[in-house]
């Protein structure tokens, strides 16, 4: 089992930046896939980027340029990046984690970004 400690959610107002952080722990083999996931009110969950055990990541087109996922193997650790923040991108941020199959996520941390 595979627990996960997002943190780093709040408010900022717009061109401004946070950095949110997802720490696993447990009994841990190997995590693949790390990934950060948004959803806001009335929607549904979007991927917003995803980073591959090697290093390889993938953005969502409304972030690209914006943010920066990057992980910290050692310490089972992922983080986002988020600059210059937009009211769009208002939402509650969940990570994703693949760990021997299975996927885990975690409770989520609110990101609210005023205009």
């Amino acid at each position: 089992q595979v627990q996960l400690v997002e943190s780093g959610g709040g408010l900022v107002q717009a061109g401004g930046s946070l950095r949110l952080s997802c720490a696993a722990s447990g009994r841990i083999f190997r995590i693949n896939d790390m990934s950060w996931y948004r959803q806001a009110p009335g929607k549904q969950r979007d991927l917003v980027a995803v980073i591959t055990s090697g290093g390889s990541t993938n953005y969502a087109d409304s972030v690209k340029g914006r943010f920066t996922i990057s992980r910290d193997n050692a310490q089972n650790t992922v983080y986002l990046q988020m600059d210059n923040l937009k009211p769009e991108d208002t939402a509650v941020y969940y990570c994703k984690v693949v760990h021997l199959r299975s996927d885990y996520w975690g409770q989520g941390t609110q990101v609210t970004v005023s205009s």
